[in-house]
């Protein structure tokens, strides 16, 4: 197995992941309850849609922990450097469809990305964006997004075509809380390979996400 300089972090952890690459199912999978600055009046004066405002705030924290980076390509290990924004979608039959646009840092673009992406996955009755138009390579710049906003999610499980080989990391999300304050909570789940992603490196996604909620409100202030 070859490394590239921008792999050199991944050196020290080479041992895990050829452990678990011997695992049939070398997935971790943990649920917590996220604890956020509550974004939801903020958004409201600046007339932004909450989900796109988090789902911004998700993405742009994935980006900055190597560890949600690794993926495996040909037998390699790699480092992808950047990946599409996503999430699933209802249709208007309600049945599941994907939503993918070009990622942006600029919180505005993202946002109007986000929301015509969404549009065109609720308007398509036939199931888009699957990645039947993506190379092996390009199908790598992936994170796969759900949100599930009908109920408190406890657990879940996403389906996978093979657990051997599932180096895409998977969050859900479900209902917010009602307010705590200027706090808010929401049930939170993040799968990934345990070759590539410990419990700690979950951890400090949460705490990155919560710390880029905060940040982003307090330079928009």
């Amino acid at each position: 197995m070859r490394y590239t300089p921008a792999m050199k972090n991944f050196e020290f952890r080479r041992d895990r992941y050829e452990q678990f690459c011997r695992f049939e199912n070398p997935l971790i999978n943990i649920g917590l309850s996220l604890k956020l600055p509550d974004f939801r009046p903020f958004c409201k004066a600046r007339q932004l849609p909450p989900f796109h405002f988090f789902l911004y705030c998700v993405l742009t924290s994935i980006e900055t922990i190597d560890n949600f980076m690794y993926r495996i390509h040909e037998g390699e290990v790699i480092r992808i450097d950047d990946f599409y924004g996503s999430y699933t979608v209802l249709n208007d039959d309600k049945n599941l469809n994907f939503a993918r646009f070009t990622m942006t840092r600029d919180l505005p673009e993202f946002i109007a990305r986000s929301v015509a992406a969404g549009k065109v996955a609720k308007a398509s009755r036939p199931l888009i964006n699957t990645g039947a138009d993506l190379t092996p390579r390009q199908m790598k710049d992936n994170i796969f997004i759900t949100c599930l906003p009908w109920f408190d999610m406890t657990a879940i499980e996403h389906p996978i075509y093979s657990h051997k080989d599932a180096d895409i990391p998977s969050l859900a999300w479900g209902r917010f809380s009602d307010p705590d304050g200027d706090r808010m909570r929401m049930p939170f789940s993040i799968q990934a390979h345990h070759g590539f992603v410990d419990g700690y490196h979950i951890h400090l996604l949460a705490e990155t996400i919560a710390a880029r909620v905060a940040n982003v409100m307090t330079s928009a202030a």
